[in-house]
């Protein structure tokens, strides 16, 4: 339909690929064609609220900035319990994360749904980016976060815009979005390897936000192991351990309500059992 709607359109130059042959090479292949000073990649299942372009563009007016992304919501965000809580999650990933990361001039991953780059050094670094290999086959996965530190690396800034909202389709059943996250993690654990190499170059807050990125989900996986090992050895319940993990909850939680000014923020504490025993594991 969309073909259909704008393929006569002369404003519009549609490229159709004789197959599917994955996100990053479309990227390429646009890229490739393009002839404009900035790039915006928007994933096929997001909207733009009015504004985003201009206030992204406003952004990419300094020349030391190479890429920049909006602030994700999720569009179905009333179809159920889990589409809320990704939508918080979102909110958190945004607002907390990112605009952590670009206060100290280095957001470590412009999402896909709303990112714009600068050309000039895109054409540079396609290269690279189309020849990343993984276990020694060419990565079909994490592309956003590979992207940009290909950018960070070239000694670019990136940045994060709170008002430019795109709202994106979240997944609404749980082993979709289980499927989802694993790749997500994949993508973080494999790029932290390639982001250890430029963090010298950063503020040293990054490099305390890496570490925690990474370290953080094993600790927690350690606490859970030893408690479940105390209550199977001894058979005592490890309070001290419950306790932790929801006194860490309801901080969390209570923090994010105030920032946000929305007390339907204390409900994502029904994340944490989500985390603890599907995550974790997985």
């Amino acid at each position: 339909p969309v073909h259909a709607a704008y393929a006569g359109d002369p404003r519009f130059h549609f490229i159709l690929l004789a197959e599917n042959v994955g996100k990053r090479k479309a990227q390429i292949a646009a890229i490739r064609r393009s002839a404009g000073d900035l790039v915006l990649n928007v994933d096929s299942d997001t909207t733009l609220a009015p504004g985003v372009t201009t206030k992204l563009v406003m952004k990419m007016n300094d020349a030391e900035v190479g890429a920049a992304m909006g602030q994700l919501t999720a569009s179905n965000r009333g179809d159920n319990w889990l589409t809320r809580l990704i939508d918080m999650e979102y909110w958190l990933a945004c607002n907390e994360e990112r605009a952590a990361q670009a206060r100290f001039g280095a957001v470590m991953c412009c999402c896909g749904p709303c990112a714009m780059y600068r050309r000039s050094m895109l054409m540079t670094l396609l290269d690279k980016y189309e020849t990343q290999l993984f276990r020694g086959k060419q990565s079909d996965f994490g592309e956003d976060r590979h992207l940009t530190i290909l950018m960070l690396k070239a000694g670019f800034r990136t940045e994060y815009v709170p008002d430019a909202i795109a709202a994106t389709v979240v997944p609404n059943r749980l082993r979709p979005y289980l499927r989802q996250q694993l790749r997500w993690a994949r993508s973080t654990y494999r790029d932290t390897l390639l982001s250890l190499r430029i963090l010298p170059g950063l503020d040293r807050y990054l490099t305390l936000d890496v570490i925690g990125q990474n370290l953080g989900p094993l600790l927690l996986a350690l606490s859970v192991l030893t408690g479940l090992a105390q209550l199977v050895l001894t058979g005592l319940v490890p309070w001290w351990t419950v306790l932790t993990i929801a006194s860490l909850t309801f901080i969390r939680c209570s923090v994010a309500a105030v920032c946000a000014r929305q007390v339907r923020f204390l409900g994502f504490a029904a994340h944490t059992p989500i985390n603890i025993f599907l995550l974790l594991p997985l």
